[in-house]
């Protein structure tokens, strides 16, 4: 060892990062565990770096007795006094035992040691680094892709986005900067890890964040966001100021703000409704583009179902194509959403005060089941179902481009 090991640990304090106190820590380690296995020594031992030569030097530590049972561990007491008169039983005393050589198996040990310990060291300190970064957007660059990850080089350490956290139809070629939400920060067998996302709902937050002044200084909020990533989102959000509109600030003069968002998503459609506290409004909100005529509860409170009525020739676009819209809407509320037409209900009152009766048999023989099932979670089990009335999604479009035409 000499001053140039004390140079490559400052290299390595500079490029990596490392502590120079860490790495000196793993090479005592590995000479320590080096000595024992080469030269079949189970005494206890010490390594002690000698910062101003570069130097270490190996100790045998030895404990001071009255009569000596392991001269490996022990010294007699009138040994150590022949060494300092101060020594008394109990004492212990180090002798160097540092070899000439210790050997190729002892400097193959010592070195695997040494890089498991600089791993173990650099990844705490990407961990540690990069942990501020959660739930945060950065850019990366593109470095390369396989047929399980994309890998973004962020800063000084590679990332990787798994395939379904890619946008669906864009592309990652080498050298691209990428937009990315960090979602995960933590370590496998291989080392530390970052894990990032294109498809995160956060994401779409964290962009309006940047691009509208107003929702990073909370003045105006976002309440929930539904995304299907690469087609879809809705996004929910409210003003805390009665001054400001929380939609027309977040869509920008003529679009601008919201249309930035949606080229930075490679054309995703973005909805963004207005939250409100009444379930009834913020359902209605929800299902926008389309035009809510009533929206009813069972009464209990705990019951997250909710009825949603509309003209008949808003069916089509209340529920969305393959279900989207009311799935989405679904999501973004926190609702079970059943849709039907206009023409399947009556409102009416009475002394029950009944707020619904059937027009025909097959909506009095749906309203009596037991366990009625959604439209919407119909839809997203499988979107081939029929609705109801017998008309699934394709068939009600063509329904209303035929009523349309006539």
């Amino acid at each position: 060892m000499s001053k140039e090991m004390v140079e490559a640990f400052a290299t390595l304090e500079k490029e990596k990062g490392i502590k120079q106190e860490v790495i000196v820590d793993a090479i005592k380690a590995a000479l320590v565990a080096a000595y024992k296995k080469n030269y079949n020594q189970a005494q206890n031992v010490e390594v002690v770096f000698d910062e101003k030569k570069g130097n270490f030097k190996v100790n045998a530590i030895k404990t001071v007795v009255d009569e000596v049972q392991d001269s490996r561990l022990e010294v007699s007491l009138k040994d150590a006094l022949e060494i300092n008169r101060a020594y008394e039983v109990g004492d212990e005393i180090r002798f160097e035992v540092t070899p000439k050589d210790f050997g190729r198996l002892a400097a193959q040990t010592a070195k695997q040691v040494i890089m498991q310990r600089l791993r173990e060291a650099e990844r705490e300190h990407i961990i540690s680094e990069y942990s501020q970064y959660k739930d945060e957007i950065v850019t990366g660059t593109v470095e390369r892709r396989d047929n399980r990850f994309v890998y973004v080089k962020i800063g000084n350490v590679e990332a990787v986005m798994p395939h379904n956290d890619q946008l669906p139809g864009e592309n990652y070629n080498p050298q691209d900067k990428v937009r990315v939400l960090v979602t995960r920060v933590g370590s496998d067998s291989k080392g530390a890890q970052i894990t990032v996302s294109r498809t995160a709902p956060d994401l779409v937050k964290r962009l309006f964040e940047q691009e509208v002044p107003e929702v990073y200084d909370g003045t105006v909020e976002i309440v929930s966001i539904a995304r299907e990533a690469g087609d879809r989102t809705k996004i929910a959000v409210k003003s805390n100021d009665p001054d400001i509109d929380p939609v027309g600030t977040l869509v920008g003069p003529k679009g601008s703000r919201v249309q930035n968002i949606v080229n930075e998503l490679g054309g995703e459609n973005i909805d963004v409704v207005k939250y409100e506290e009444n379930p009834s409004d913020f359902i209605a909100n929800a299902l926008n583009p389309a035009e809510v005529i009533a929206v009813q509860f069972s009464g209990d409170e705990d019951d997250k179902n909710a009825l949603v009525i509309v003209p008949d020739y808003q069916l089509s676009l209340a529920i969305g194509k393959r279900g989207q819209n009311v799935r989405l809407a679904a999501r973004l509320t926190g609702y079970k959403i059943d849709i039907k037409p206009e023409s399947q209900v009556e409102f009416v009152e009475s002394d029950n005060d009944e707020t619904e009766s059937s027009q025909d048999d097959t909506s009095s023989e749906a309203s009596n089941e037991e366990t009625p099932e959604s439209i919407a979670e119909q839809i997203e089990d499988d979107p081939s179902q029929n609705f109801p009335n017998g008309e699934d999604v394709d068939s009600a479009l063509d329904d209303d481009a035929d009523k349309d035409e006539e």
